[in-house]
C-alpha cells in the first residue's frame, strides 16, 4: 500500500470512524470522551483492515460524494472522479439551453454520477441511465431514488456496443464516459484500481477507442436531428476521440480540460440542426 501523507491519513482517519460510529465529524469533534462500543471497535477494525490491504476508501466507506451529491458505491461501478466534472460540466452547459424538457441519456452510466448531476441541475430534463451491467443499473437507481431523482430518471439496459433498440426512443443529448483504458494500461493499473474496479468499466479494446466507435456510428439512431454527442476520454486520447466523431458525421463544438489541465471531454453535434 503506498504510504499516505499526514493529511491524507488524517482524512482517512476521521471518514472512517464516521462511517464506523454512524456520527458526522461535528458530532464526533463534540464528542471527544465518548466511549466506543465494541461492535464500534471491530467494524473500524475491519475497515483499517481493508484500507491497509489497498481497497480503495469509497468502496470501503460504501459511499462518495460526486458533483455535490452523495453517491451509493460498490465494486459493480466505477468510482466517480474529479476528472469526470469536465464532461458533466460540458453536458450541463449545454442542456441548460436544450428545447424544454429534454430527453439526455447517459450511456454507460455505472453509479449514474453524470446523469444524475445532469438531472440535479437542469430542473426539466428527462434522463436515461443506460449500461449493460444489471448490478450497476441497481446502484444507479438506489443513486436516484436517494437523490429524489427518480421522477425524471429511468434506468435501463443497453449494450453500447450494439444498435439501440427502438424502444430506448430519440433523445436531444447522449453523454458517455465509457471504457477507454488500453490493453497495455490495463497491464499497469495500480493495484487499487486492478484489483477492486470493474474490468468492465475500464478496458475499451487494445487501442482504448471501441467504445468510441461503436457509439459515434451506432447511436446516432437514437439523436433527435441535431442532437448532441458528449465524451469523456482519457489523456492522449482527444484527437482521436475527435476524428471518430467526424468520420461519423459529427461537427466538434467544444474540447474542455479538466481542473489539472488535461483535456477530457467533447462535446459534438450530429446534422448540425441549428446551421
Amino acid at each position: 500500500m503506498q504510504e499516505e501523507t499526514p493529511e491524507e491519513a488524517g482524512y482517512i482517519a476521521r471518514e472512517l470512524l464516521c462511517r464506523a460510529t454512524g456520527r458526522s465529524k461535528e458530532q464526533l469533534l463534540t464528542e471527544l470522551d465518548a466511549y466506543a462500543e465494541d461492535d464500534v471497535i471491530r467494524s473500524l477494525g475491519d475497515m483499517v483492515h481493508r484500507v491497509r490491504q489497498g481497497e480503495p476508501l469509497a468502496y470501503v466507506l460504501g459511499e462518495w460524494e460526486f458533483y455535490g451529491m452523495p453517491l451509493t458505491v460498490t465494486s459493480d461501478v466505477l468510482i466517480p472522479r474529479d476528472d469526470t466534472c469536465a464532461v458533466t460540466s460540458l453536458a450541463i452547459k449545454k442542456a441548460l439551453f436544450l428545447d424544454q424538457d429534454p430527453r439526455i441519456l447517459d450511456l454507460c452510466t455505472g453509479s449514474g454520477c453524470i446523469g444524475l448531476a445532469v438531472a440535479k441541475r437542469v430542473k426539466d430534463a428527462r434522463v436515461t441511465l443506460a449500461d449493460i451491467s444489471r448490478e450497476a443499473l441497481a446502484v444507479a437507481r438506489k443513486n436516484a431514488f436517494a437523490n429524489k431523482l427518480s421522477a425524471r430518471v429511468r434506468c435501463v439496459q443497453a449494450d453500447a456496443l450494439e444498435e439501440p433498440a427502438a424502444v430506448l426512443g430519440k433523445f436531444d443529448m447522449i453523454v458517455s464516459n465509457p471504457p477507454y483504458i488500453t490493453g497495455r494500461e490495463m497491464e499497469a493499473l495500480p493495484h487499487s484500481v486492478k484489483d477492486y474496479e470493474p474490468h468492465l468499466a475500464l478496458y475499451g479494446g487494445e487501442d482504448g477507442l471501441v467504445f468510441y466507435r461503436a457509439i459515434a456510428k451506432n447511436y446516432a439512431l437514437a439523436l433527435k436531428p441535431g442532437g448532441f454527442l458528449c465524451f469523456e476520454f482519457g489523456m492522449g486520447q482527444g484527437d482521436d476521440v475527435c476524428a471518430i466523431l467526424e468520420e461519423n458525421g459529427y461537427t466538434i463544438l467544444e474540447r474542455t480540460r479538466d481542473d489539472n489541465q488535461r483535456e477530457r471531454a467533447v462535446l459534438a453535434q450530429y446534422g448540425r440542426k441549428d446551421v
